[in-house]
Parts: structure tokens; sequence; C-alpha cells
């Protein structure tokens, strides 16, 4: 996954439930992060719908449950277990086809050890819900009975292509969204929308475009806001998202390539500056942030995916609307080993390969941190880390054994502790590191056919239960990644062989020129270049391709290719 850099954007965002989290990925990539919350979740006043499904689940009045949202899934038991015994409720749930949106869904359904039998795949909108359907029931779905679990608001669209199916369906109300207790911060966002105080805007869910414009309306300022974000970059989570913004008038400039708030703030950071420019006009140029001459906050290798400015009528079946940061069960196994071997194919240099799996780490548990240890003669180096460490990248090195990444290199076994990492006897503490100091630590090997390659830790600032799905998750990209990295590994060191040699016999040849032009020696002629590759700051190759490079022009011969 490649990084951009937001290079001091003034980014809002209207999230509540993650704040912290999206405020914290904006400075990630380089933006000036305000966060307004647009909506609060809140019960329903009445569980009266919740509690007749589940008097009717028990008679076996329904012979397709359809389960939208994982927190969805466990409120609903949350309500029906207040009143019915929660083990005939499952037993009931077990009588029937079981259908679930995405991942979060389908895990919560497992949870109780229920089985799916229809998964919507990514990007997860009613459309693939209605296609995962017509796939495994055919001709079988029509006359079935539904019970749809909903998830804040009425998804219209999935009810009456249900009924363009002859599906006899019924509404299951959870939870619902209310606008925030305190209107004030999104009555300040609106204000600095409109005086052009923003430059980007992420809508994370639609619900947060349809209460920015409810506002704005109570304000009387909807044609104002409505006109400034022509002139401001509207990110889209995804296309329900993308078709609330169209009924306001807006249209988005960005979706990205996943539904997720990591994949979006990654994506477009690459491009939300020249979007803004080309919004605003050259006139505007000026006032944009400049542009840091230092390295990006983050910077890591390319990796090929897919990503653009969205049209106004959004494609079917592309995203799913989505809050908050990825989650792992939000790509399944198939769709892990996918993207790892797609990323793996591309053969690129041992860097590249080791942050493509950082991020692909970093997507899947929405880590603090996460380092990449490889084993070289004997010791743990550390090559590859989710935070910017220049200063120890490719330095710190530590003895298999030594601490917790060398017990777990020593002795080919993960280790997870949920909080209090600094109290395990194992642990020590590196100074250039203050990820050390973090609470929650996991670590597990990386192998290749049965030997040791390297370390991946991951860490969090907070406790953090890592499940035992997580774990098997982490040491599944090590096993899958572990001969790509020892093939990358040794590539690396056969390039760098190669240009070392090159280097060589570029200076050979050089020294020879001096030594024939100034008539010295073959020492006082290295001396010679040593010290001017000090004086001009440059590399002895660069040095020696400059004295070849004279030469050749003195004697009128064209410049060769070094």
């Amino acid at each position: 996954m490649a990084f951009g850099n937001l290079n001091g954007l003034r980014v809002l965002a209207l999230e509540s439930r993650r704040a912290t989290e999206i405020a914290k990925l904006i400075r990630t990539y380089g933006g000036d992060p305000t966060v307004a919350s647009a909506m609060r979740e809140v019960p329903l006043e009445s569980n009266h719908e919740a509690l007749q499904f589940a008097e009717h689940l028990l008679q076996g009045d329904f012979d397709l449950i359809i389960f939208t949202t994982g927190v969805g899934v466990r409120r609903l038991m949350e309500i029906v277990g207040s009143r019915y015994d929660r083990a005939r409720i499952i037993e009931s749930l077990r009588r029937a086809k079981l259908a679930t949106r995405g991942p979060k869904s389908s895990a919560a359904v497992r949870e109780m050890g229920l089985p799916v039998a229809v998964t919507a795949p990514e990007p997860c909108t009613w459309r693939e819900m209605i296609g995962a359907l017509d796939g495994a029931f055919g001709p079988s779905l029509e006359g079935l009975r539904a019970a749809v679990q909903e998830y804040g608001s009425v998804n219209a669209e999935l009810l009456d292509a249900l009924s363009q199916h002859h599906v006899q369906w019924t509404r299951v109300p959870v939870y619902q969204w209310a606008l925030p207790d305190d209107l004030e911060p999104l009555r300040k966002s609106i204000r600095a929308i409109i005086a052009a105080e923003i430059d980007v805007v992420v809508f994370l869910t639609a619900v947060q475009a349809t209460h920015l414009f409810r506002v704005a309306e109570q304000m009387g300022d909807a044609e104002a806001l409505r006109a400034a974000l022509r002139k401001t970059v509207v990110l889209s989570i995804g296309p329900s998202t993308s078709e609330e913004l169209l009924r306001h008038g807006v249209e988005p400039d960005f979706e990205p390539s996943h539904p997720k708030m990591g994949f979006l703030m990654n994506e477009a950071s690459e491009c939300a500056g020249r979007l803004l420019e080309g919004k605003r006009g050259s006139a505007q140029r000026s006032s944009l942030p400049a542009r840091p001459e230092s390295t990006p906050t983050v910077a890591a290798q390319s990796i090929p995916r897919k990503t653009g400015v969205v049209v106004p009528a959004p494609s079917p079946g592309r995203n799913a609307d989505g809050a908050g940061s990825p989650d792992p069960r939000q790509l399944n196994a198939i769709q892990l080993v996918h993207d790892i071997g797609r990323r793996m194919a591309a053969s690129d240099p041992l860097h590249a390969v080791l942050n493509q799996i950082v991020s692909f780490i970093e997507t899947l548990l929405s880590c603090d941190s996460c380092f990449i240890y490889i084993l070289e003669e004997n010791q743990l180096v550390l090559r590859a880390s989710k935070n910017p460490h220049p200063d120890v990248i490719d330095q710190l090195g530590m003895t298999i054994g030594q601490g917790i990444t060398g017990w777990v290199a020593e002795h080919r076994e993960p280790v997870s502790i949920d909080s209090g990492a600094l109290r395990d006897p194992r642990f020590q503490f590196f100074k250039d590191l203050p990820e050390d100091s973090f609470e929650a630590f996991l670590s597990v090997p990386i192998l290749a056919r049965g030997g040791l390659v390297g370390v991946i830790n991951v860490q969090h600032r907070q406790p953090h239960h890592y499940t035992p799905w997580e774990v098997q998750t982490i040491s599944t990209i090590g096993f899958l990644v572990g001969g790509e990295i020892e093939m990358a590994r040794l590539e690396s060191e056969r390039d760098a062989l190669s240009g070392q040699l090159e280097s060589r016999k570029l200076i050979e040849r050089a020294k020879g020129l001096l030594q024939r032009d100034h008539n010295v020696n073959e020492e006082e002629a290295y001396r010679m270049m040593q010290k001017e590759s000090r004086h001009r700051r440059k590399s002895m190759r660069e040095i020696a391709e400059a004295v070849i490079l004279i030469d050749e022009l003195r004697r009128g011969a064209p410049a060769k290719q070094s």
C-alpha cells in the first residue's frame, strides 16, 4: 500500500465513535485534522419490533434471516435475551438460513456457533447481498419469509429488491442514529467549510451527510454549504454515502478501492492536493499549504491498487458504507491469500516487500506499531516499521533469545500479551524505540522451509485482546511471506554486491586515469578521490564517474554509460 502526504491540508471528519483514531490517521498522513461528531447512536425508545421478531422466530415463521451489521447482531441478541431464553433463540436461528452483509456481521453470527449460508462479498452493498442470495438460492428464493436486521436506517433498496424477488420481508430495527446532543461543533464546522477554512471533508456514512445538511438547513446555510463543498475536496467511503451526497447536490471527488477508513485516507492522501487545486483553480494555489522538502510523514513502496475520482452515478456493487478503522474480519481467508500473493508476485526489493507486509498488517489490526525483524548472520535486524524510524531502520539489531522478540525467534512460537508488556520478564527496553512503552504486544515468527526468517511484532498503546483469530492470521502471513522475504533478501544482497562490484570497477578505472594524468601512484590517486568525495559530499562512485566523463570529453569520445 503506497503512502501519500496531505501536506498540511485542513481535513474535517464527521466521526464520533472513532474520533481519536481518525484524527490520528489524518495526522499520520500529514493532514491538520478537525473532528466534529455528526451523529450519535441511541437505542430505540421501544424494542417492540425486535421482541416481536424473537416471538415469530421461535414459532418458525422465518426461512431467511439477513444480518447487516455486527453491532446490530449483538445488540439484537441482548434485546431478545432480556425476555427469551438465549439457547432457544440460537437453536431457532440454526433452523433458518442465515445471510450476512459482510465480514463483521458474519463474525458476530459465528460467535454464536451458527453457520452462515450466504455472505455478501465486498463492497457489501445491497446489490452484492441480492446477488449472493440469487446465486445461493436461485428460483427457490421466491416465497421465502425473511427478517432483515437494520442498522440505523431503512435500506429501502434492499427491501425493494427483495420484493421484486417475491420475498416476504419483515424489518427488524435494532438501533438508530440521532443528531449529537451538542450541535455547536457541527455548526462551527459548517461555518468553517463556508469560509473556505476546510480543504477536505471526509464522509464515512450516509447519515453523516444527512445530518450535516439537516443542521445547515436549521442554520439557513444549506445553499452556502452546498456551494462551498463544490470548492472543497469531498471524500466518500462508498456508493451509499456517495448517493446520499448526490441527493443533497454534492458530487464526491473520491472513493477508495476498499470501503475502509484506512484505505480511504491512504489513497486520498496521494491526490487530495491535486483535487483541491483543480476545484479552487490556479488563483487559489498560492494559499495551499506548501509541500515540505522533508521526507513525507509515512513512506512506503507502491502496490498496485484501484483508486480514482468518483463519477456522479456510482456503479452498482462497488463499495459499501462503513466507518472506523479496518477490521481484520473484513478480509476473508481467500482474499487474504489473494492479496498477499498478488503483492508478492511483483518481485519487489526487500524493503518494498517488508513495507507491503507492514501496511497489510496495519490495515488488518489497526495497530499503533508494527515492526519486522529479519534474521541476518544470527542477529535480528530491524528492517521495517509502521512509524518512521530512519535512525534505527537497518541499524538496530538483537541476538536470538534477547527480549520477547528474541525469545519468539529462539522458540519459533508466538507470544501474545494483552496488557502490561513491559512487566513481562522476557521484555527488554530499547531507548530508540518509544513503542516499547506500549501496553499490548504480539510477536510471531516468520518461517520458511522450517527455518527462521524473521519476526513480526504488533503493538497497541492501550490494552488490546489479541484474539486467536488475530494471532493465527498474523502467523499465517508469516508462513505465506517467509519464502518471499528470504528470496527478496538474497536478491537485495545480490544487487548490492553487483553494485559494489560495478563501483569498484569504476573507481579502479578512475584511479588509473589520475595516475596517468598526475603522475602519482595508486594510493595517492585514491586519496585524491577521497578528498574530493568529502569536499563535494559525493560518493566515491560519483567522483569516479566524473573523472571518467572528463577524460572522455577531453579526448572527444562519446561518454559511456556506467
